[in-house]
């Protein structure tokens, strides 16, 4: 039996669409829930095994893309978000009262400042980019996942036409290396 994966891949994946503008996230509450609207739509969205992504209850990965930060604005209930981790590089904004991750944000120097993290399997909204890779797949093994399935993990996301990674993709590596080698002054800015 293929292990459950994340609601969004498990059953294949939905496409969406390169015409999409965007909308709005919610996190769980009931009432009162922290509104976030996303001004375009999303790109890099991939599942992710890190052990820091949130992801819904019984899922292994969580699904996780970036906009641009100055597309992202909170227009309810500001007042109920707080940084789960202030000491880590990506500050994840969660809902106090339901847990639930609505954005990520860096604010140091690193080669993704400007990018904000999104959960958008919390909009109600239909054409957010789909997944387009898994990362940190062997991370779940760190969680206590049985390193015996990890092979099936990596054909469940294959089957669904998913490449798998222990890091990022290629193309968001090489930003990183990119971005280190400016920094360094070994590449022109």
């Amino acid at each position: 039996m293929a292990p459950s994966i994340h609601p969004l891949i498990d059953n294949g994946i939905k496409k969406g669409s390169a015409s999409f503008s965007g909308g709005k996230l919610h996190c769980l509450c009931k009432t009162n829930p922290v509104e976030v609207t996303l001004a375009s739509n999303v790109a890099h969205n991939h599942a992710c095994g890190c052990s820091k992504c949130w992801k819904p209850e019984g899922a292994l990965f969580s699904v996780v893309a970036v906009i641009s930060r100055d597309a992202l604005s909170v227009t309810a209930n500001a007042d109920k978000l707080y940084v789960v981790d202030a000491s880590a590089a990506i500050q994840r904004n969660a809902c106090k009262e339901c847990g639930t991750h609505l954005f990520g944000r860096i604010e140091k120097e690193h080669p993704f400042k400007g990018l904000d993290f999104v959960h958008v399997e919390l909009s109600d909204e239909e054409g957010w980019q789909e997944p387009q890779f898994a990362a940190f797949v062997s991370s779940i093994i760190e969680q206590g996942f049985d390193p015996k399935g990890i092979d099936a993990v990596r054909q469940k996301f294959k089957s669904v036409g998913l490449e798998t990674y222990d890091a990022l993709s290629p193309p968001l590596m090489d930003a990183i290396a990119t971005w280190t080698a400016q920094k360094a002054g070994k590449l022109p800015a």
